[in-house]
């Protein structure tokens, strides 16, 4: 059997010397490259199984870009990681002030820090991936006209560098119950296919986002104001049940809505998940995903001279 094909570098100024004599399509095995793309196998360039494949074969890059984007949010800090608890645990603790006892919006039967820590949990997370990825082209200019690597490592490596933080704000979830006796039942075994659509979510938009960033340079000045918007317009601060009739599908329209309550129904025993609104969701996110994909792929090739 034959070793599989490595990947060529296109240079930017011409195409690779070594394919010039030959047809690209001359055996099943042979590559076929195009100007910033590889495919193997015949597969066509800018498809689902060639990005798969380059991706999995620049694997080491991305945990490397990955654990690159860890150690520089840290660096010279005091607190280090403690700033992945901190952020949600004082925001918890001012909307339970404000919205809670000020305001009092109504918690769904939760204690009010709980229902507030169990939202702003996966949206600290959202919010920081979403404007990381999104700033993950320009930040890195040297990299993309210099070498060709597939560029959706560098929005991905940002999604996945903040899953750290949201691991270990995840953990302080454990003593909240404990001090609230909030009992733990199945509900919560759907908290890790929670995170991967929060994911999915965070890598869509900031895919989509970084693309667009690279043509129009508004995009960084107008993404903490979209930010904020889709703060107040998600369930963080308040229950989806709260919501007037009329416009309950506006909300449901909303990709985060259906994960977000579904993060607090986990650490609500007993109570039953909304499927309807979290498959709404589900679909709305993985359609996202895939668009903002396909968006990045077809703009990727002039990343390298536009930045």
């Amino acid at each position: 059997m034959s070793a599989s094909p490595e990947p060529h570098v296109v240079s930017r100024t011409g195409a690779d010397p070594a394919l010039k004599s030959a047809h690209p399509l001359t055996h099943k095995g042979s590559e076929r490259a195009v100007l910033g793309q590889v495919s193997y196998h015949g597969e066509p360039a800018g498809s689902l199984a060639s990005t798969i494949t380059e991706l999995w074969r620049y694997r080491e890059l991305f945990y490397f870009l990955a654990w690159r984007d860890v150690k520089v949010r840290y660096k010279q800090t005091a607190l280090g990681v403690v700033w992945a608890v901190l952020q949600p645990l004082l925001t918890m603790a001012i909307f339970t002030a404000i919205f809670g006892r000020l305001a009092n919006i109504p918690s769904g039967g939760l204690p009010r820090p709980l229902f507030y820590f169990c939202a702003l949990v996966p949206w600290t997370y959202l919010s920081s991936s979403v404007n990381s990825a999104a700033m993950s082209l320009v930040s890195n200019t040297a990299l993309l006209t210099k070498i060709y690597f597939p560029r959706l490592i560098l929005p991905a490596s940002a999604a996945l560098s903040g899953l750290l933080d949201f691991l270990i704000s995840s953990l302080l979830l454990i003593p909240l119950m404990f001090y609230y006796h909030t009992p733990v039942d199945a509900n919560l075994l759907l908290w890790p296919v929670l995170v991967a659509l929060i994911v999915l979510l965070a890598l869509g938009v900031g895919l989509f986002l970084a693309a667009l960033n690279v043509q129009f340079r508004d995009v960084k000045y107008a993404i903490p104001f979209a930010i904020q918007i889709w703060l107040f317009v998600s369930p963080i601060i308040y229950p989806s049940s709260i919501v007037p009739a009329g416009f309950r599908w506006l909300v449901i329209l909303n990709p985060l809505t259906g994960i977000v309550e579904a993060f607090r129904t986990t650490v609500t025993a007993g109570a039953a998940f909304d499927w309807v609104q979290l498959a709404i969701s589900g679909a709305l996110t993985v359609g996202l995903f895939l668009g903002a994909l396909v968006f990045f792929k077809r703009t990727e090739r002039a990343f390298a001279d536009i930045v």
